[in-house]
């Protein structure tokens, strides 16, 4: 029986954005990740606000989570409510030292609901915290369409892939190669004891 995957969650927050959005954008993904039989480890709502990571403090207590469970953890999944505060992702990813596959996903704004108290913005969000990503030298991977809800049928189709690269990289780990074949040409010259 294949091992339970395990991805540890960010969640990012700005805060001029509406707040409620990243604890409702928290709430949808984990569930999302946990109906599709992934276990999750994220910063609760007592850890930071809304179990969010947007302050420096809020990353490092991220960063910490993580590295308590490097072992386990297989990829990261950060989603992005709203904009987003790229510099605690990157912190939060950088500071837990983990080397394992990265998916970055943003939720789209609604149309017929642009008011102030339901913006997200997680459209630039996305492309800011990618930016900083690659300026820090973190691989990571996007979703097919630049924005998909956590409930959706293309985020459905991401996450299986994602959870597929997952394992592949982590049966890479602790590889060994061997090479079977034709010895390379021996010289006996070279290699003889000299003659008494």
């Amino acid at each position: 029986m294949p091992k339970l995957l395990t991805l540890a969650l960010i969640v990012g927050n700005r805060g001029f954005f509406p707040d409620h959005l990243a604890r409702e954008g928290r709430e949808a993904m984990i569930g999302v990740l946990e109906k599709a039989g992934i276990r999750v480890i994220a910063l609760t709502p007592e850890q930071s606000k809304f179990g969010a990571v947007e302050t420096p403090d809020e990353a490092r207590r991220c960063a910490e989570l993580f590295r308590r469970h490097r072992d386990e953890i297989d990829g990261i999944v950060v989603t992005l409510p709203n904009f987003g505060e790229e510099r605690g992702i990157v912190d939060a990813i950088r500071h837990s030292t983990l080397h394992v596959p990265v998916l970055v996903q943003a939720t789209p704004d609604r149309t017929d609901d642009m008011k102030i108290s339901d913006r997200r913005d997680s459209f630039c969000g996305k492309m800011s915290a990618c930016n900083n990503l690659r300026q820090y030298g973190i691989p990571y991977s996007i979703t097919t369409l630049h924005t998909e809800t956590p409930d959706s049928p293309e985020f459905a189709k991401d996450l299986q892939w994602f959870a597929g690269a997952c394992r592949v990289v982590n049966g890479f780990r602790n590889l060994r190669v061997g090479s079977i074949g034709a010895r390379p040409t021996y010289s006996t010259r070279t290699c003889a004891s000299p003659s008494p």
